[in-house]
């Protein structure tokens, strides 16, 4: 292992990919703080750039612009509402409250502090146990991924407020019932389109996160004007400091967050969004008294741990990439591409046969988690001065980015009108006090969930013993009852001492 660290230096440490680090998390940071542009179009437009480097340097590049996206995608995020990339939408759960609280400055703070730590932490397993960790991934059957995404629906009980638990199974019914538009994969067949050509390939994620929440959002503040007028978060963004305390309390949830969100990466087909989402139900789980009502409504543990958990997913997602040659997000299913286009094959043998190739981009995650601090910090108060914007201008703004975003993604006019139809839907519910955020987890995990039903039930000939045959599957499966009891023991706790 020493052999390729060194092997890694030596190639990751030259002039030129050093550039490519500097290059690649600064575009990447940008393009991931613009909501609709996400990691993959930012990489399949870097390609046809890279033709003329190495494959060390190009690789180096795309990873960058890669971490880079899921670095920046937290800052429109905290600022506007408005989720950058897909994995950074938990971010806004908590960050979102803080910016309209004053403490946009503290918020952008935590969230590069934690983003740094889940990158760094992630590349540090990533070193040591990739070839170890490529073996548990493919232990891995339909019937455990199917246990895993039933315990992420479980989760809904961290976006459910006091008393919303019911409302919150309820809205993740309804994102797993609309992952199910579209084209059923194995048979062909055309699900709940009618007879619309634009739903043929279902509905988009960016479609529905930014409808959700940065456009439904603005509708809200054209219906509540008063409640803007009154906000001092307009006004202010805050300090840029966190106190001893606040980095005691947040602490344990990066530690957490950055094993969960890298073993999720690990898992080919999970990625960064579904990483955040549990990281975030996670430390939901084991918040107690009054840290837990914090939740939605300004948590710094909220903030931290989605943050942290999407960045080392991203860096597990190289481990299934690098050493099987099968894809673990979108983003570097780009990138195997690439790969293949240089003439590498990534796999077990990559090791042996281009460890510069390999070591080199281990090393390179590194050097570009510290220059994405150095170069953001100085820039938070500059970025956060978006929210001294008049409300004429930020309205508008919003609304701008959020459709242009969307638009620019398919070039189809028919995903602005249905943009605005669950824009309006979601106005709707929000005034109803609805929870969104349990609608995103179901539509994120609804496919995944039926996929990998479909799978094991067929390896187990229709017999639903597959959910207890296999250890992992029953103890997941355990684990996800105890998530779905747990809210319903306590409130009826809370009953019977009053």
């Amino acid at each position: 292992m020493w052999e390729g660290v060194i092997t890694g230096l030596s190639t990751a440490f030259t002039l030129t990919n050093i550039f490519m680090v500097f290059f690649g998390v600064f575009a990447g940071t940008f393009i991931g703080m613009l909501p609709g542009l996400g990691p993959i179009s930012a990489i399949a437009l870097m390609i046809p750039i890279t033709y003329s480097f190495e494959p060390s340097s190009g690789l180096i590049l795309m990873a960058g612009v890669y971490y880079g996206a899921v670095f920046g995608g937290s800052t429109s995020s905290i600022l506007i509402n408005a989720p950058g990339i897909a994995g950074t939408v938990a971010t806004a759960f908590d960050g979102y409250p803080l910016a309209q609280q004053g403490k946009a400055g503290k918020a952008l703070a935590i969230a590069a502090y934690s983003s740094f730590a889940g990158g760094t932490i992630g590349a540090i397993f990533l070193l040591v146990a990739a070839p170890t960790l490529a073996i548990v991934s493919l232990s891995f059957q339909s019937s455990d991924y199917f246990a895993l995404m039933i315990m992420g629906l479980t989760a809904v009980s961290a976006f459910a407020g006091q008393g919303k638990f019911l409302k919150a199974v309820l809205m993740a019914v309804l994102g797993v019932m609309l992952s199910t538009i579209g084209t059923d994969n194995p048979t062909g067949i055309q699900r709940f389109t009618f007879g619309q050509l634009d739903l043929v390939d279902g509905i988009s994620f960016l479609l529905l996160a930014m409808a959700t929440f940065a456009l439904s959002e603005a509708l809200i503040a054209v219906l509540k004007p008063s409640e803007i007028t009154k906000s001092p978060a307009k006004e202010k963004f805050g300090s840029l400091k966190v106190s001893k305390e606040e980095f005691k309390e947040i602490a344990p949830t990066i530690g957490r967050s950055s094993v969960l969100g890298f073993f999720v990466g690990v898992l080919p087909g999970a990625g960064a969004t579904i990483a955040s989402f549990l990281a975030y139900g996670m430390e939901q789980a084991f918040a107690k008294g009054q840290a837990k009502l914090k939740f939605g409504k300004g948590s710094l543990r909220g903030l931290a741990a989605p943050e942290t958990a999407n960045n080392a997913a991203s860096t597990g997602s190289f481990v299934p990439l690098l050493t099987l040659g099968i894809p673990g997000s979108g983003t570097t299913a780009v990138m195997l591409g690439a790969l293949i286009s240089y003439g590498i094959q990534p796999g077990p043998r990559l090791f042996v046969e281009r460890p510069e190739v390999f070591w080199s981009v281990i090393v390179s995650m590194y050097l570009g988690n510290i220059v994405l601090l150095i170069l953001n910090l100085p820039l938070i108060p500059y970025i956060a001065r978006l929210l001294a914007l008049p409300k004429q201008l930020l309205i508008p703004f919003i609304l701008f980015f959020s459709l242009i975003g969307v638009y620019l993604v398919s070039f189809n006019n028919f995903d602005i009108y249905l943009m605005v139809g669950f824009a309006a839907f979601a106005v709707f519910f929000r005034l109803l006090d609805f929870p969104m955020a349990p609608m995103l987890l179901g539509f994120v995990l609804g496919g995944l969930l039926e996929e990998n039903l479909r799978r094991a039930l067929l390896i187990s000939d229709g017999n639903l013993s597959f959910l207890w045959k296999r250890p992992i599957t029953l103890t997941i499966l355990i684990i996800a009852m105890i998530f779905l009891i747990l809210p319903v023991y306590q409130s009826l706790m809370e009953r019977y001492r009053t």
